[in-house]
């Protein structure tokens, strides 16, 4: 005999990860405590991040499926972020189950049991950003990744719009999101991270210099959104039912090194000491010098709901994560 959850069943993919584990402790503190979790935690550390969360079991993305047969009116919605995000991975073929064909499966499992879908996409679908950063549908057939992680996620949504579903479903192309809860990610986690581990053992840190003549040393800028906000942003389509299709998640306006180091060394109470590197001739080649969100279409939404669209400037949001969670060596 199945359980029956007290409340609706929400169902988060990648649940362990940075963002996944933000959205438990954020539905967890909203009262939500029926989840179902859904990641391989492996040999890694990353369970960490749902130590002291509230959720009904936590199972592999192999078994999510087989789990689901007989539970389908428990289920509410599915927020799914499970994914291999690793932007040099070159092992195509796992990617292309990892991150395409498991999401089209659950995809086609949450559609036809008309559940809500929220699937994590990229930013970094947008390539090298010279055809820019909108979110507009009607242009993605024309975006040129310059990853295979980034082609893995772009062909999701590609699926997506092809079977003509996007107005059933709701896809994040999250931007360059950095906070607590990234201990585990390696190289992938995020420059204030590394940047903060840096400067604690050598006092200083390194950043590429420019190979565009347009920017200059440390000047090439990102749009870096705070974990917090993008989650807030995120479980925002939750409460919005009848909001669908492609949707940036970022700041709107970008960052560059440079101040996102001095940002850092200011939290720490430590004069800037940057040294620039060459950049690797492989990395040049698929380096994004630029981007930023184009969030019109997210505000124009979500603009009068504060508790979505208020979002944390750099400065304040590097202070936080620096001061009470990396050196604290806590999590969120």
């Amino acid at each position: 005999m199945h359980r029956q959850p007290k409340q609706p069943m929400i169902i988060v993919t990648g649940a362990a990860g940075m963002i996944g584990s933000g959205v438990v402790r954020y539905l967890n503190d909203r009262g939500f405590t029926d989840l179902l979790l859904v990641d391989d935690l492996k040999q890694g550390d990353k369970w960490k991040n749902l130590v002291g969360k509230q959720f009904i079991d936590l199972i592999s993305r192999h078994h999510i499926l087989t789990y689901l047969q007989g539970r389908e009116g428990d289920v509410d919605a599915v927020i799914h972020l499970g994914a291999c995000s690793d932007t040099v991975e070159t092992d195509a073929d796992y990617l292309m189950e990892n991150n395409f064909r498991f999401s089209v499966r659950l995809a086609e499992w949450a559609l036809s049991h008309n559940k809500r879908f929220i699937y994590a996409s990229s930013a970094a679908t947008y390539g090298d950003g010279r055809l820019g950063f909108s979110d507009d549908e009607s242009q993605i057939e024309e975006l040129r990744p310059l990853n295979m992680y980034a082609f893995s996620k772009q062909l999701v949504d590609l699926w997506m719009k092809r079977e003509k579903v996007l107005k059933n479903v709701v896809g994040l192309k999250y931007f360059n999101v950095y906070g607590p809860n990234e201990y585990h990610k390696g190289r992938m986690a995020s420059m204030v991270l590394k940047m903060t581990q840096k400067v604690a053992q050598e006092g200083s840190i390194q950043l590429y210099k420019s190979n565009e003549p347009r920017f200059t040393d440390g000047g090439q800028c990102r749009d870096f959104i705070y974990v917090k906000d993008a989650v807030r942003m995120t479980c925002a389509f939750l409460d919005n039912r009848d909001v669908c299709g492609l949707f940036n998640i970022g700041q709107g306006q970008p960052t560059t090194w440079n101040e996102l180091a001095f940002a850092l060394f200011q939290s720490l109470g430590k004069e800037p000491q940057i040294d620039y590197i060459d950049m690797p001739v492989d990395l040049s080649r698929q380096y994004q010098n630029y981007t930023c969100a184009d969030m019109r279409k997210f505000n124009k939404i979500f603009s009068s709901d504060i508790q979505h669209a208020q979002i944390m400037s750099p400065q304040n949001a590097v202070r936080e994560y620096v001061q009470d969670y990396l050196l604290q060596s806590a999590r969120w």
